[in-house]
């Protein structure tokens, strides 16, 4: 069962959190800063996986990725396949990028306006060089 999704930068700022359980708020803060501590000193080159180390509890997994510069974490008991999470968030990721990529693709953008009328005020728009 996941009990947790954390994503938070290189300093530890969270960008998100969404708690499963039922947790105080000084509990989920002090479960970011930890969570945050334990994941960001850990070299890139080793397992993306940390067991039983969620507060008061110790039949919990850590389950993250790093990119970039933020962490993605769930917070996982025993029951989850550590790399069926790994499998989630990097799924997760690239639909989320596959969707932004195509909304820039899709945008109709207008031409350069030559002039600019506010009210009384008319403004021409010089030519520009272009850069290739």
């Amino acid at each position: 069962m996941i009990k947790a999704i954390l994503i938070f930068n290189n300093h530890g700022k969270p960008r998100l959190s969404k708690f499963y359980q039922p947790y105080s708020e000084d509990t989920q803060q002090q479960i970011i800063r930890e969570t945050f501590h334990l994941v960001s000193k850990r070299d890139e080159n080793v397992c993306n996986f940390l067991e039983g180390l969620l507060i008061g509890e110790s039949d919990n997994k850590l389950i993250y990725r790093h990119y970039a510069t933020l962490y993605f974490v769930f917070c996982v008991d025993s029951s989850e396949s550590e790399l069926g999470i790994l499998d989630l968030i990097q799924a997760g990721l690239a639909e989320a990028l596959a969707c932004a990529v195509s909304a820039v693709k899709n945008m109709n953008l207008p031409e350069i306006p030559r002039n600019i009328n506010i009210g009384d005020i008319s403004i021409k728009v010089l030519n520009l060089p272009s850069f290739k």
